[in-house]
């Protein structure tokens, strides 16, 4: 029988609740396929603008024309017929933006008045007014904006990063996503590349002291951490005593294979990993320590804006700790119905640790290196839905970004005068892509992986790097 196999067996059911089950946890995250350490650093293409990236996802779609896609004509021609596309629209009524525009910063960028301290920033701001994707539904399009694909299981973003660079710190994971939807796994799945470069989950639907309103907004985040980082059981020197002994049985099998063993080379790398990562990752999402004024930047302590702003300042603090990839996500921007409600609900829980966050990273010398991008899967209709509601639009709708090489203070692209559909400098999905990667130094059509005998990319045979946008 497998000597491998009889220890995996045991050591999982003698730490069960700890080590053995984060181990296998971390197995999924950094398991090696090659003779080389995966967990290092590595050269891009060309000079990278960016080393880290900040995604803040705002699951459900947020309206454009209500936040950043300015539309003087929409609020002239408010309730009048809208505008058949290809007969979608039937006899809905156009319908205005209930929120004032006005203009910010040098650059004079329009922004609603839902975004008051983002505002601050908008000379750091690149808003791109003209994004698209393929289908006006959730599902689809949520998996297109992380993976590139609407219907097949593909590695995403965070991932194809990762495979492409590396991490930055042996100890933590390269890839990490905060309060990801438990429907969504695909957002951060690594598919077909090697496990090594999924994402590290902390929190999500399974936020501990949440409950189901909790769950869905993001709630209980200051308990939240990665599963089984702590052992109760045993001791660090006690957990060390007993990896040693697992990892002298694996390089006993290595030994009998002919000291070539990829699988259990891997299983070796994912043991010390998760043992390094016990006392890395609780120090690094600790914010207890912050000061008062760092925490009040964020709206920590401060109802509407605490969540968010201590999932922001956590991401701050992995970009410090060389964390590759930080996504987080917030829901829920699917207003149907009761717009003015939710989406100023939605504006006042964001808003403030957005800002906070811009504002942190500037601070420390840390913007510049990192690209900060906030949006979601496509965006909202400029005619009503029932009395106060906004239907799915993927032809037009907005996304920013903000440092790691972008051109700050500009808009990029404009929808129709309605804001139906993107008719100037469109940037689907794929040129996303293909700009986030570049803006990394990582040619996307060079960025490969050989799986099923061919080669396959993030942005398939598609994708134009934006390169207009950047500094």
């Amino acid at each position: 029988m497998n000597p491998f196999i009889i220890n995996r067996r045991e050591f999982l059911k003698t730490s069960s609740n700890g080590f053995g089950y984060l181990a296998f946890a971390a197995l999924a995250q950094q398991q090696a396929v090659r003779g080389e350490s995966s967990l290092i650093a590595k050269n891009p293409h060309f000079a990278a603008r960016a080393k880290h990236v900040i995604f803040l996802c705002m699951q459900g779609a947020p309206s454009h024309v209500d936040l950043l896609d300015y539309k003087p004509k929409l609020m002239a021609d408010s309730g009048k017929s809208a505008p058949s596309v290809a007969g979608r629209y039937g006899q809905s009524k156009l319908m205005k933006s209930p929120w004032k525009f006005n203009q910010h910063g040098k650059s004079a960028m329009w922004i609603s008045e839902l975004l008051p301290n983002l505002a601050k920033h908008a000379d750091e701001l690149c808003v791109i007014n003209s994004m698209a994707t393929d289908l006006p539904a959730h599902p689809q399009a949520f998996t297109q904006l992380h993976t590139g694909t609407t219907q097949f299981v593909r590695p995403s973003l965070g991932s194809w990063a990762m495979y492409g660079l590396g991490t930055m710190n042996e100890n933590l994971p390269g890839f990490i996503t905060i309060n990801p939807p438990g429907n969504a796994t695909r957002s951060y799945g690594s598919a077909f590349l090697p496990a090594i470069y999924q994402g590290t989950k902390i929190g999500g639907n399974a936020l501990p002291g949440g409950g189901d309103l909790a769950r869905r907004y993001g709630g209980g985040s200051e308990q939240a951490s990665i599963a089984n980082i702590k052992n109760s059981r045993y001791t660090r020197e006690a957990q060390r005593t007993q990896l040693d002994l697992v990892q002298s049985l694996n390089k006993s099998r290595m030994a009998q294979d002919g000291g070539v063993s990829p699988e259990v080379e891997g299983v070796i790398e994912s043991y010390e990993l998760a043992f390094r990562m016990q006392a890395e990752v609780p120090k690094v999402l600790d914010i207890t320590k912050e000061s008062t004024a760092t925490k009040a930047l964020y709206g920590i302590d401060d109802g509407e804006t605490d969540t968010f702003g201590k999932q922001c300042l956590m991401a701050r603090k992995l970009v410090e700790a060389g964390v590759r990839f930080i996504e987080i996500t917030h829901g829920n921007w699917d207003q149907h119905f009761n717009l003015k409600a939710t989406l100023e609900r939605n504006t006042n829980a964001i808003d403030k640790p957005v800002a906070g966050l811009l504002a942190d990273l500037k601070a420390r010398g840390l913007l510049k290196d990192t690209l900060v991008i906030w949006g979601g899967e496509f965006g909202r209709t400029p005619h009503s839905q029932g009395e106060d509601g906004r239907d799915h639009n993927n032809k037009g709708f907005t996304m920013w970004m903000a440092g790691g090489g972008v051109r700050g203070g500009m808009n990029y692209g404009k929808t129709d005068d309605y804001g139906y559909e993107a008719v100037e400098n469109k940037m689907h999905i794929h040129d996303w892509h293909a700009t986030v990667l570049h803006l990394l130094g990582l040619d996307h059509e060079k960025l490969t992986y050989r799986y099923a005998g061919r080669d396959f990319r993030l942005t398939d045979i598609y994708g134009t790097v934006a390169k207009e946008i950047m500094a």
